[in-house]
């Protein structure tokens, strides 16, 4: 695993939400632009305050043009960009970046007006478009797995993953194709404002809380039915079970197959190999006893199933960049209001989406 290398500080009670401007050029896609406002524009913290302002905006105040065939007329024009602590470019169709790889005067003139200091953001082929600016360049980045010959085409300075969800450069986020945007949000609600905020939001729009950046983005293995032939039956006890010494012996003869044929079919279903799914569940699970209990490191670590203190640290630091007691002052929901948490910090050429390792 990588490290995330942003943590934004957790809202703090009265503060103004967070800007978040989708910018619509031509020939945008419809599903991509409504992620950030579905995903984003749900997200509360636990009084049912906003934690994000999303408004969709065009280059300039003319109707935009939609992939699928239609024109909208939009509340914001350009001057929300300037206005902006996050931008995201959704998924287009629009012949500059996508095929010449320039880009149009219009579309600079309007990114000419977001803040230097403000979080960039793609979902799809958005990719384009902050490859053209030169955002990109020299840096990690991943789109739509079926565009990636042309993107390093035309882009070959980019450091293109088109092996992964997203890529989380700390003030560039990039992601690869349609609902991969909705995990790249939910995954930013999960950086700014921890795991409770991030899972009321996949809840109330009916999406899974959490698939790792660095899981596969294309499975070209059919998934089997739950039932025999399935390893969904043996996730779900897993996951019942985090805290015990499961090894892959264990988890294959639960499922009923040799250890090659459980491996095989488990990567199949979730992209990932079982000891690292696993790690990240363990991960994932000491996140939330961090933020809902007063339990000692020690107690997590051994209840999440990664041993020591010293291992959950480890463990922590590589998914997130923190340690868990610093993790615990930023998100906790035991916090008293107001208490100070983690500030943003930039570390250059890291990711927080990486292949998965060989098991």
């Amino acid at each position: 695993m990588c490290k995330n290398p942003a943590m934004p500080v957790a809202r703090s009670p009265g503060s103004r939400p967070h800007r978040v401007a989708v910018l619509a050029i031509d020939e945008t896609v419809g599903y991509d632009l409504n992620i950030a406002s579905q995903i984003l524009g749900t997200a509360t913290d636990r009084d049912g305050r906003k934690l994000y302002d999303v408004r969709v905006c065009g280059v300039d105040d003319r109707p935009v043009r939609f992939s699928a065939g239609y024109t909208a007329t939009l509340d914001h024009g350009p001057e929300a960009l300037a206005e902006a602590d996050t931008v995201i470019i959704p998924g287009t169709r629009v012949e500059g970046p996508r095929l010449r790889g320039e880009l149009p005067d219009d579309i600079a003139s309007a990114l000419a007006l977001v803040p230097r200091q403000a979080r960039m953001m793609s979902i799809c082929t958005g990719a384009f478009v902050l490859a053209a600016t030169g955002l990109l360049d020299g840096r990690r980045a991943t789109t739509h797995w079926a565009y990636a010959a042309e993107f390093r085409a035309l882009y070959p300075r980019v450091l293109l993953d088109e092996n992964v969800l997203y890529v989380d450069e700390g003030d560039v986020l990039t992601s690869a194709g349609l609902a991969a945007g909705v995990d790249l949000c939910l995954h930013v609600i999960r950086s700014d404002h921890g795991s409770e905020a991030a899972n009321r939001a996949a809840r109330y729009c009916v999406v899974p809380p959490w698939r790792d950046g660095g899981q596969s983005q294309f499975i070209d293995v059919p998934l089997p039915a739950d039932g025999d032939g399935s390893t969904a039956t043996t996730r779900a006890w897993a996951l019942e079970r985090l805290g015990e010494p499961l090894d892959l012996a264990t988890l294959a003869a639960h499922a009923r197959m040799s250890v090659r044929t459980f491996s095989r079919r488990f990567r199949a279903e979730t992209g990932l190999p079982p000891r690292t799914w696993l790690t990240q569940q363990r991960v994932q699970h000491a996140r939330g006893l961090l933020e809902t209990t007063d339990l000692p490191v020690e107690r997590i670590a051994a209840d999440s199933g990664l041993g020591t203190a010293a291992s959950l640290r480890q463990h922590l630091n590589s998914a997130i960049g923190v340690a868990p007691l610093a993790y615990r002052r930023t998100f906790s929901t035991r916090a008293v209001a107001g208490t100070a948490g983690v500030g943003t910090r930039h570390r250059p050429a890291t990711v927080g989406a990486c292949p998965p390792a060989a098991d």
